[in-house]
């Protein structure tokens, strides 16, 4: 079999917005979501600065008891699902939950849980340490939870691919909808890393922005100036689903998934290659899957760190792929706002991504004042732009070479299947 594969809802958790509506809006308008850590005493650290999610009650989604035992990212994750689910208005009564499928990401895990139950160990004992710390802490256990409270009983893992987590997730969930495994599923990543050991780690790479002096220019995509990316923390789930599925209880499409590409740099473990060969790879093998050339593509969401190898070698990769084309496609990193959400980043950006189709707007690159030579495209420097929309690629590339590239397309009912 080789199906169409729809998105027919959406959930969202992030620093510039809890709701599509407020997300979106942000992202248009330019707003930073990244200010002064409150998460933890951040004064001995380098850097001191998130994208951290503000404002929530979990206790509206979750019951207060098990809030106290269950780890942020999972929180976040599950919070992101429930919206997903209300915004696909799914019957569960009336679908075969069997054929549903969970697949949702997490490059770190619990790693808030780990730090605090180590403490413990080693300042009361082993008897103190949480009974809850496992399934607090393994990186499966958003997927786990999710599946748990929809009845979902399709396919259900946890892709862990550091920071190309969510985009890796919805690709497989894509796969196994297209041929015929299952009919719907819950997609996409989720990520809470704002901890002091987590800092400490990045700041000991430097592979963190320095510029706190002013939070909401520190992520500078594609700039001269870019010193680090700025840690986020948020969720972004999807539901996918066959377009039969979706066409017989009338759903509401927000667009198609059509490509998926993915590959290995087998180079370094945290260093893009030269050339950014990697990333080349995955976009031609998306391009490749979803049957387009390079010329189709009106928009990228660029993986668009705001650190000095990452924007260089995709920049790159880029002009290597679109040849010609290059100097016309649009790109954008919506990082410059939202700061980099790690194992969330590539479904967070994936839903930017179908809003630019829906709205026909390009999200814009933020803090873009100082052009580097070596990256020379169009990234929608600070402002918005109007254009007709049809596919956008997105790109998520991960420590230890891993790199993951999603096509999504404006749905056409009269299209042939692939």
């Amino acid at each position: 079999m080789s199906r169409r594969v729809v998105v027919t809802g959406i959930g969202i958790v992030s620093p510039v917005g809890s709701d599509i509506d407020t997300f979106w809006s942000s992202l248009c308008a330019g707003k930073s979501g990244i200010d002064k850590v409150s998460a933890f005493d951040i004064s001995d650290y380098p850097s001191k600065i998130a994208g951290e999610v503000k404002d929530i009650d979990f206790s509206q989604y979750v019951d207060p008891k098990e809030v106290k035992r269950t780890d942020r990212a999972i929180l976040l994750g599950v919070v992101a699902a429930e919206k997903a689910l209300k915004d696909s208005k799914l019957d569960l009564s009336a679908i075969d939950t069997t054929r549903c499928a969970t697949i949702v990401g997490s490059g770190i895990g619990g790693l808030s849980t780990l730090e605090t139950e180590h403490t413990k160990l080693i300042q009361r004992g082993p008897s103190r340490v949480s009974p809850f710390l496992i399934p607090m802490m393994i990186p499966d256990m958003p997927a786990g939870r999710i599946s748990i409270s929809t009845g979902f009983k399709g396919p259900n893992y946890a892709v862990v691919s550091a920071c190309a987590s969510g985009a890796h997730s919805i690709g497989d969930a894509f796969m196994i909808i297209k041929s015929g495994v299952a009919d719907v599923s819950m997609a996409g990543g989720t990520e809470a890393v704002i901890t002091p050991l987590a800092f400490a780690g990045f700041c000991s790479m430097k592979a963190l922005s320095t510029r706190n002096e002013n939070p909401q220019k520190a992520s500078s995509p594609f700039d001269k100036k870019r010193d680090g990316f700025v840690m986020g923390e948020g969720a972004g789930i999807l539901i996918l689903e066959s377009l039969e599925h979706a066409l017989a209880r009338n759903a509401h499409i927000y667009g198609e998934v059509i490509g998926y590409g993915a590959s290995g740099d087998a180079y370094h473990i945290s260093a893009p290659p030269p050339e950014g060969i990697g990333a080349q790879n995955a976009m031609k093998n998306a391009l490749a899957c979803s049957g387009l050339n390079p010329s189709d593509i009106d928009y990228i969401n660029a993986h668009g760190t705001s650190t000095s190898l990452n924007d260089k070698y995709e920049s790159f990769a880029i002009r290597k792929i679109f040849g010609e084309y290059a100097d016309s496609v649009s790109i954008s990193s919506t990082k410059s706002m939202t700061g980099h959400l790690l194992g969330a980043s590539g479904a967070v950006e994936l839903i930017a991504s179908l809003y630019a189709i829906k709205d026909g707007v390009i999200p814009p690159t933020i803090n873009y004042e100082d052009p580097d030579p070596e990256c020379d495209l169009n990234y929608t420097p600070n402002t918005a732009v109007k254009k007709n929309v049809r596919y956008v690629m997105s790109n998520s590339f991960g420590f230890g070479g891993h790199n993951a590239c999603l096509i999504v397309g404006k749905y056409e009912s009269s299209k042939n299947s692939n």
